[in-house]
């Protein structure tokens, strides 16, 4: 009894006692420590992919992606050639469609593409292929293409006579232009063809119906000057059968005039009809 009141004993087993609690709960405390870091490394495993499921998953992902891609580009590309087909078919409407020729040459002097009006023109089945040389025959028109192709003339025009590969004359206007690049390049030349064969037909009649026309008003002075002079003879004469035969002359002497005024105006209405016709068959 006396070693329990000792307060040296005392004090002793208080310190084992706290000693011994405090080991007991740091055991507890390490328990429950150790089993919430368990629970959660098992809940962590269970809600994250593994190593061999997230790169299959990034893969189906990427694959997806090139697909939609894949389908864009080819509606894409299906636009841009169904657009390309609307261009070059209204193109070629409006170049077979030309009452004037069309010839379109490249760099390297040959004929790339031409129209129907210009094979009917120069009296060709196909042109393509050919230089200028080839289509036009003729130094002054040839020399008009490759001025523009050498030198990037903007435009040059010229009008000469030709002949068909048959033998068929005719006269005809070139205008050729330079077909330039988006970057400024050059990428041919247009050679546009005017058949001018009715127009110098024309010309020419109208020539020759300048000259019959001086003919004419001289005929007709002639002939007014005769029908005055018999009609002054008429008046002074007394002698009715002398009368009567000036009379006469005078009558003959218009009908042929008459005559002549009808025939000059015949001809001049075929070179008007003519004329309108060859209007609207030009494309200017």
């Amino acid at each position: 009894m006396k070693i329990l009141s000792n307060p040296v004993v005392l004090r002793a087993a208080v310190v084992l006692f706290c000693a011994t609690c405090a080991f007991v709960m740091g055991l507890a405390f390490m328990r429950f420590l150790r089993r919430s870091i368990h629970e959660e490394a098992e809940l962590s495993s269970e809600a994250a992919p593994s190593l061999e499921t997230l790169p299959l998953h990034l893969y189906n992902t990427v694959i997806q992606q090139l697909k939609q891609q894949k389908h864009e580009l080819q509606v894409q590309t299906q636009a841009e050639q169904r657009r390309a087909r609307t261009t070059e078919n209204f193109s070629h409407a409006v170049l077979s469609n030309l009452s004037c020729g069309v010839l379109v040459f490249g760099l390297n002097g040959l004929v790339k593409q031409s129209n129907p009006a210009a094979k009917e023109i120069l009296g060709f089945g196909s042109p393509s292929g050919m230089s200028a040389e080839d289509v036009f025959r003729d130094t002054a028109l040839s020399d008009e293409i490759h001025s523009v192709l050498r030198e990037g003339c903007k435009q040059r025009q010229v009008e000469a006579s030709y002949t068909t590969p048959s033998g068929d004359m005719r006269h005809v206007s070139l205008t050729v232009s330079a077909v330039p690049a988006a970057d400024g390049s050059l990428l041919g030349a247009a050679c546009l063809i005017n058949d001018l064969s009715a127009f110098e037909s024309i010309r020419r009649q109208q020539e020759l119906q300048g000259e019959i026309s001086a003919e004419m008003a001289l005929q007709l002075r002639t002939s007014l000057t005769t029908i005055a002079g018999y009609a002054q003879q008429l008046a002074g004469s007394r002698d009715p059968e002398f009368a009567r035969q000036l009379a006469a002359d005078i009558a003959a002497e218009a009908a042929r005039l008459d005559r002549t005024i009808g025939g000059f105006l015949t001809e001049k209405q075929p070179l008007q009809t003519m004329a309108a016709q060859a209007g609207s068959a030009n494309c200017g």
